[in-house]
Formats: C-alpha cells, structure tokens, sequence
C-alpha cells in the first residue's frame, strides 16, 4: 500500500490518517492475510474432493475392477498401490476420519461436500 503526504493537511485530518492507516496495517493486513490463508486451503481441500470424483469416474467408464495406481506418501514422494477390489474405497471425511464408501456413495459425498464448503 502506497503511503499518502497528509502534511499539506490540518493535524487533526493528519492525526485521523495517521489513525486510520495504523488500524489498517495492525488489524486488517493482518485478517486479510488469515482470511487468504484459509481461502487457499478450503480450495486445497476442494480440489482433492474434485480429482477423487475424476479418478471415480475413471474407475466406471473403464470398468475397472482392480487398479494399479500412485500414492502420494508427502512431498511429493510416491509409491506404487494395487488395489484387488474397486467396489469400495475410503474417504476423508474430516476430522481424521475416513469412512468406507461405494463408489455411488462417494460420488455423492463429494457433491454434497464440495458444495458445502463453496459457502
């Protein structure tokens, strides 16, 4: 933010300024930074949600009964999984829990989710 030259002004619209521009950096830089912070993770959690519904729809158009796939272990380290049975898979429900789910019923969840936190 580009300061502005209030010494051409009264004191009291200098002090008032001066008041206005400190509230403005000790509290509202500060919460807009909290509040893009929090943003950025809810669309963080949206977008895993949303390429779990890609990889659900992946699984039915090709009809995939067992899958070969990656999993990201964290920071970027993979490893290879096999999965036996795509009838089910679990789900991150929040609070660290994950739940067990038809593909139906996950697909559901993450409609349902996603639009939660679109709010």
């Amino acid at each position: 933010m580009e300061a502005v030259d209030f010494t051409k002004y009264p004191a009291e619209i200098q002090s008032a300024a001066n008041k206005y521009e400190d509230f403005i950096r000790a509290r509202l830089e500060p919460d807009l930074t909290q509040v893009i912070a929090d943003r950025d993770a809810v669309y963080n959690r949206m977008s895993e949600y949303l390429k779990l519904k890609t990889h659900i729809e992946t699984i039915r158009s090709q009809n995939l009964d067992e899958l070969e796939t990656k999993v990201d272990l964290g920071s970027n380290f993979y490893a290879k999984a096999f999965v036996p049975d795509t009838e089910f898979l679990f789900v991150n429900v929040g609070f660290g829990f994950h739940l067990q789910m038809t593909l139906s019923e996950a697909d559901e969840f993450i409609d349902q989710k996603v639009k939660h936190m679109e709010k």
